[in-house]
């Protein structure tokens, strides 16, 4: 397995808080390209696992390479190049709520390119709030003047700034309404197969899993049980997965999945 393949490949990775632990002897592939969907229930550490992979906390075992490089065993200045090619969306878009969109964007460009000049950096910033469907005005607003989604937007900005093959999106829907929420999904879809993005996403939002994600992780017992399309997922007999994609909201989201295909295939210009 190749890096070129492989971006994320995490093997016996274990997260301990106190006595108790999150994860044990956890493994995971991500391939290059897809939209893969991380679930489970609460407490199953799936931010944790995140944060892990980005640095941000540091497990107890294991190993996580990104890029080819193990992470967990380089020093700070030695993932420079690593970090660089990845962004990142928190929960709430984590805006800094006294600076503008188009400086919150310019946060990690100054970061790692300190010698970029002001005019450029105002340009990259304006490019990066219209890439991600906000008009061009929000540049110059504060996070307090956006509306929800528009900040989940600013923080999706902000998350690009650097050009990355790898992006990161915890809970990118939460808090939106459905058509919110569906037209983020579109976007985020659109940004992968135009950017040729790889797609690390955190969801309980069933309707994200159906109509955007390639595959889907599903974390329980301490580990990642399970990994696959929906399909795939659908013939494991572990109960989590049975009442959590058999579900009513599961036929709901099905159901709206079945419907949106049925619009597209019925659109002018397809045959």
């Amino acid at each position: 397995m190749s890096e070129a393949e492989f971006p994320i490949r995490i093997r016996g990775l274990t997260n301990r808080f106190g006595d108790f632990a999150v994860h044990e002897d956890l493994n995971l592939d991500v391939r290059r390209g897809e939209i893969l969907g991380v679930v489970g229930g609460s407490g199953t550490g799936k931010s944790v696992l995140m944060r892990s992979i980005i640095g941000l906390q540091i497990p107890d075992e294991g190993e996580i390479e990104v890029f080819g490089q193990d992470i967990t065993k380089a020093e700070p200045d030695e993932v420079i190049g690593v970090r660089n090619r990845w962004g990142v969306l928190f929960q709430g878009g984590a805006l800094f709520s006294t600076l503008t969109v188009a400086e919150n964007v310019e946060v990690p460009i100054k970061q790692f390119y300190p010698e970029i000049s002001q005019t450029l950096l105002d340009e990259i910033a304006r490019y990066k709030v219209v890439l991600t469907g906000l008009p061009e005005n929000a540049a110059a607003k504060y996070p307090s003047e956006l509306s929800g989604g528009m900040k989940k937007r600013a923080g999706l900005a902000r998350a690009l700034a650097l050009d990355p093959e790898l992006l990161f999106l915890d809970e990118p829907t939460a808090g939106l309404d459905p058509i919110g929420a569906a037209k983020f999904d579109e976007l985020l879809r659109e940004l992968a197969d135009t950017l040729g993005l790889t797609v690390f996403l955190i969801t309980h939002d069933l309707d994200t899993l159906y109509a955007i994600c390639d595959r889907v992780a599903v974390l329980a017992d301490k580990h990642v049980i399970a990994v696959g399309t929906i399909p795939e997922l659908l013939q494991t007999d572990h109960p989590w997965i049975q009442e959590y994609f058999n579900g009513p909201r599961a036929r709901a989201a099905v159901a709206t999945h079945e419907r949106g295909k049925a619009l597209d295939n019925n659109a002018p210009g397809k045959a």
